[in-house]
């Protein structure tokens, strides 16, 4: 039996989901489909030019899973750039990260309040150096 997919991490959603070649009428195209995922993986790799390791930590899956995802993004892109096709962006296995704002921290000790951009690890109070702790559990 196959395991499930995971999903996979998207931060930027497509703007546009249909290209075709310019000239030719809908109706006489065929089309590949390029998915959400695949084209996050497009992004990463080829316009911020992460490496595949870096990739594949901000989508949420294994390097050796994110080379095959960009793989395949790139075959179904040259397909319709070679071949005159038009791609079309829909589906695939993924979830839409939430916009990241700054995360307010209050320290335990002092009661200190301070903001760090992103998310991860509480960092330690500016003043005292004690563990912080996010303002909500506080």
């Amino acid at each position: 039996m196959v395991r499930p997919r995971k999903n996979r991490l998207v931060q930027v959603e497509p703007r546009a989901v249909y290209f075709k070649p310019r000239g030719v009428p809908l109706r006489e195209l065929e089309q590949v489909i390029l998915t959400v995922d695949e084209l996050e993986a497009l992004r990463l790799a080829d316009l911020e030019g992460l490496s595949h390791e870096e990739a594949g930590g901000r989508m949420g899956v294994s390097r050796a899973t994110f080379g095959r995802i960009v793989q395949n993004a790139r075959k179904s892109v040259g397909d319709a750039l070679v071949n005159g096709k038009a791609v079309l962006v829909e589906g695939g296995t993924y979830e839409k990260l939430k916009a990241m704002g700054p995360i307010r921290f209050a320290c335990k000790k002092c009661g200190r309040r301070w903001e760090v951009p992103g998310r991860g690890k509480p960092p330690d109070c500016p003043t005292c150096k004690i563990p912080g702790r996010p303002e909500e559990d506080a």
